[in-house]
């Protein structure tokens, strides 16, 4: 159907759409959809050998404009340009360092060296699954490529927010399939042996509170007296410590950890007497550092940022107040009147910080000096090894056999959802072997 002429000596309104003949026989349209970063109108151009096919491309322009699905103008950024401003400039000011540390992997390990030479516009969901496929056939856990997943998809539905794209593609992805392992709690008899094992070592209530209240590593290792009401025997959680990275004070990131630079080994290497320790590029070997490397920042005269740091803890809902058993109050008395000691005998080399749970020198105990305190204790007391956080769970586990209403297991974990109970909550062989003495008292046993 042709357009409507215009009256002659008449002109269109202003931002109004324009369909015209050209001196090079073509029919051109143009659109306005917006403004440009420079004040003057957008308006992106269109041709065709007809004027019916000029109007289908005018309107569609039109209709993609009415619904928010124009692409800002300019020439469309590269993958890799746009995670980058991404992650620095968008992810880096609103999220915690642990998240953040997550999305730099998941960008400078993996999207970018998969997919980053790809304009955003132009990228598919099957250069997607592709490159998580590649990831997993190079030895990859599906965990990893779940996570460049969601990192991928939090970084491109910001481009499309932000009209950079007219539809995320990371929407149509496939993610890959994740099998959460369940996670067995420790039995009594287990936590016992753990208990015992533990109190033998400095510091061992701390192991304590982690299986009976279900602290995180974090919230546990930033324990400090001044938070705790000794009168009503009440701990206030409100800070974590954590490990952060060393950053670069220096301009030269790269030359300044030049020395430290794992280089790979020649072929006939005789540096290394078994051959699996070379630093090469074959898989199941140390691998040597990019051409680029900027890592080494914990050797930069000039660091920055990093080491063990005192943080808020993870969520709003972290931050709570427990109400100390007995025993586990009375552990804490005993284990401040031997911190007293120390703090005596190290004299001028104490460092005091007001933590609970201190190395010899009273500085904060490192999560991964921790991490394999725990490992030793499991081997002492004889129970098969498992994660630090699997006493989270298996806190978690006790309060729900213990018939604790849900509103105060949430509560008492520091749950920002009650959701997080099928999570943390397993079903346990005393639970099931209840659930067998209460079928059989029902059809059995009626009286």
């Amino acid at each position: 159907m042709p357009r409507k002429r215009r009256p002659e000596g008449t002109r269109a309104p202003n931002g109004a759409s324009s369909i015209y003949l050209g001196k090079d026989g073509y029919w051109h349209g143009r659109v306005t959809v917006g403004v440009r970063d420079d004040g003057k109108p957008d308006r992106p151009h269109v041709q065709a050998k007809t004027e019916a096919e000029v109007i289908d491309k005018v309107r569609k322009l039109e209709r993609d404009r009415d619904a928010g699905k124009v692409r800002k103008p300019g020439r469309a950024w590269t993958v890799e340009k746009w995670l980058t401003h991404w992650v620095e400039n968008i992810a880096a000011p609103s999220v915690r360092y642990k998240t953040l540390q997550g999305y730099r992997t998941a960008v400078y390990k993996h999207l970018i060296p998969g997919i980053g030479a790809h304009r955003i516009d132009r990228i598919e969901p099957e250069h997607f699954e592709k490159l998580y496929a590649k990831m997993q056939e190079s030895g990859a856990k599906a965990g990893t490529a779940h996570q460049v997943h969601r990192t991928a998809r939090a970084a491109f539905n910001e481009a499309f927010r932000r009209r950079h794209l007219t539809e995320s593609p990371v929407r149509f992805v496939k993610a890959p399939k994740v099998e959460e392992e369940e996670v067995e709690p420790f039995t009594p008899k287990e936590a016992q042996q753990i208990i015992t094992a533990a109190l033998n070592r400095r510091n061992g209530v701390r192991f304590v509170i982690a299986l009976a209240l279900g602290c995180r590593q974090g919230e546990a290792l930033g324990f400090k007296w001044e938070r705790l009401d000794r009168e009503n025997r009440l701990y206030h959680v409100r800070r974590a410590l954590q490990r952060q990275a060393w950053q670069h004070g220096c301009e030269d990131p790269h030359n300044c950890g030049a020395r430290f630079h794992r280089v790979a080994c020649a072929e006939n290497c005789k540096r290394h007497r078994n051959r699996k320790n070379c630093i090469r590029n074959e898989k199941g070997h140390a691998r040597p550092c990019p051409p680029n490397c900027d890592r080494h920042a914990s050797s930069c005269p000039k660091r920055h940022g990093g080491g063990l740091r005192e943080v808020d803890v993870k969520s709003k809902a972290g931050r709570r107040r427990f109400v100390l058993p007995d025993e586990i109050f009375d552990l804490l008395m005993r284990h401040e009147e031997v911190q007293r000691h120390e703090r005596v005998h190290a004299g001028t080399e104490w460092q005091e910080g007001g933590w609970i749970f201190t190395q010899p020198n009273g500085r904060p105990i490192d999560p991964r000096r921790d991490w394999g305190e725990w490992k030793e204790i499991l081997a002492e007391a004889g129970v098969r090894d498992a994660r630090l956080h699997d006493a989270r769970h298996t806190a978690a586990t006790v309060l729900m056999l213990l018939r604790v209403p849900d509103r105060a297991v949430q509560d008492h974990m520091g749950w920002s959802s009650i959701r997080m109970k099928e999570r943390y909550m397993h079903v346990t062989e005393e639970l099931r072997r209840e659930i067998a003495d209460q079928l059989n008292g029902y059809f059995w046993n009626p009286n």
